[in-house]
């Protein structure tokens, strides 16, 4: 067993891999929390979509496509944020717009260029195997900053996201703290392209959260089963992609999708199947429990017409 669990450790770039995928799950699961609680899925996936030109402009230049990455992200976020509080578009069609626009832009510049096959796919699918140690450091630089600043900030970022109004009655000024977050979002989401790619990264910031948020109800213990989530899967995704021989990316994902799958089924107090089982076993016989009002099996009797139904035995 010991040997089956360090063999991948014996290869450089798979410590590295560890590293890096431990990092992301962290992130992802820490700020997909705040995604989900705010409903903004859609803006994850978009976001994900609307840095492909900045990649492609750092691949010409021949630069870092984290940092391309970085600076387009960035870019998109304040102008979906800009546009969506101009009061004349909701935040879905500034989302589109943007969304739209620079994944085309990404592809009018990959169009001209006969060499990036190879490249873009790395780039959709993730290259985690490849991850260097530069590209470790900038990825926990970059995910410390995050998580610092959520910290920092997480009174805010907690009010906002459940009242907004309330946010606004209160002098706070909700839309640069909307701006923060779409911030903090883009960098969670460029420091997972090389692990898991363009396609998949919505997963890691939406499936470890949408997990915890099934176990408690706790804002703060579902942030930190999140980035548990997270790091488990990916650890895990690893082990299954190196014995598997199967795309890291989509072996991570899978894990996530798996755990989210059996917390839905099985989760104490929410799972389909234990919610039922547990209801079976208090109501073990139906015939004569249809006549309870409720917790404590209390029969009722309908009164006088007109009357309400009164609960017998108090």
């Amino acid at each position: 067993m010991s040997n089956w669990l360090l063999a991948p450790l014996e290869h450089g770039f798979m410590q590295h891999a560890f590293a890096a995928i431990l990092l992301v799950g962290v992130i992802c699961g820490v700020i997909g929390t705040f995604v989900t609680l705010r409903g903004l899925a859609f803006m994850g996936d978009a976001l994900a979509h609307a840095i492909f030109p900045g990649v492609v402009i750092a691949f010409i230049l021949g630069g870092n496509f984290l940092i391309g990455a970085l600076i387009s992200a960035v870019v998109v976020s304040l102008g979906i944020g800009a546009v969506g509080q101009s009061g004349r578009l909701t935040n879905d069609t500034a989302i589109g717009v943007f969304f739209a626009g620079a994944f085309a832009l990404g592809i009018a510049l990959i169009s001209a260029q006969k060499t990036y096959t190879r490249d873009l796919a790395g780039f959709l699918l993730g290259s985690i195997l490849g991850v260097s140690r530069g590209d470790l450091l900038l990825t926990g630089t970059v995910g410390l900053g995050v998580l610092l600043t959520i910290l920092l900030f997480r009174r805010e970022l907690i009010v906002v996201a459940f009242d907004r109004t309330y946010a606004q009655a209160t002098g706070m000024n909700v839309w640069l703290y909307d701006q923060l977050f779409l911030v903090l979002l883009s960098l969670a989401i460029v420091v997972s392209l090389q692990t898991v790619g363009n396609v998949l990264v919505l997963a890691m910031l939406v499936t470890p959260a949408a997990t915890a948020r099934l176990l408690t109800d706790r804002l703060q213990t579902t942030a930190l089963l999140a980035a548990t989530f997270g790091a488990v899967s990916g650890v895990a995704g690893l082990y299954v992609s190196y014995y598997a021989g199967i795309a890291s990316g989509a072996s991570v994902v899978l894990v996530a999708t798996g755990l989210f799958g059996l917390v839905y089924l099985f989760a104490p107090q929410n799972g389909i199947i234990t919610s039922r089982l547990a209801r079976a076993l208090h109501f073990s016989h139906p015939e004569r429990d249809q006549f309870a009002d409720g917790s404590e099996g209390e029969l009722s009797v309908p009164g006088e017409q007109g009357d309400a139904i009164a609960p017998v035995g108090r």
